[in-house]
């Protein structure tokens, strides 16, 4: 067994190896490519903690596709305000395309409940959620995630992109704090 970790003030120690996160990541892509086989879907990677979860899923894709990212926020200091604001936004037209909203973790469900009815706004032909871990029992809005990748208990995670005030995106498997 791996020896715990500490990042700043915390330890936290292995709970999801990166031998799952990527079969987990290839059965999400499977999917993707089965549902939008025959069209070109525009994948909208939520900056940064879905970076690696993007990159990975991109490279099992099997379908033509597209990616583009955007960074949104919902904190002001260090508290949630419960309204996302589009920080870095679209640079291109999504009136009409199918759209995946690519997140590293759907907790309470804020940004995406937020980032939805922008979307909608905008004329997309659709859109789902593909989040690489999911915490059902923190979900404060009635939110359908089609493809999530791990669902986990309410524990504060980090690794594979998610991160401790900053340090621990770049590690290969996911800890749980101690």
């Amino acid at each position: 067994m791996l020896q715990p970790i500490t990042i700043h003030d915390k330890q936290f120690s292995l709970y999801i190896p990166e031998r799952r996160i990527q079969h987990s990541v290839e059965v999400v892509a499977a999917r993707i490519s089965h549902d939008y086989r025959g069209k070109q879907p525009l994948f909208l990677a939520v900056l940064n903690g879905s970076f690696m979860f993007a990159s990975d899923l991109m490279k099992e894709m099997s379908i033509p596709c597209e990616i583009s990212f955007i960074k949104l926020s919902s904190y002001a200091d260090m508290k949630s305000t419960g309204k996302v604001k589009e920080i870095m936004g679209l640079n291109q037209e999504i009136e009409g395309r199918h759209v995946v909203i690519v997140e590293d973790i759907v907790d309470t469900g804020n940004t995406i409940a937020g980032l939805l009815p922008q979307l909608r706004e905008k004329g997309v032909a659709s859109v789902e959620v593909a989040t690489m871990l999911i915490k059902p029992e923190c979900l404060e809005h009635n939110l359908s995630i089609k493809y999530p990748a791990i669902s986990v208990p309410g524990e504060f995670v980090v690794g594979y992109g998610l991160d401790y005030n900053g340090l621990g995106r770049n590690l290969r498997d996911i800890y749980k704090v101690m």
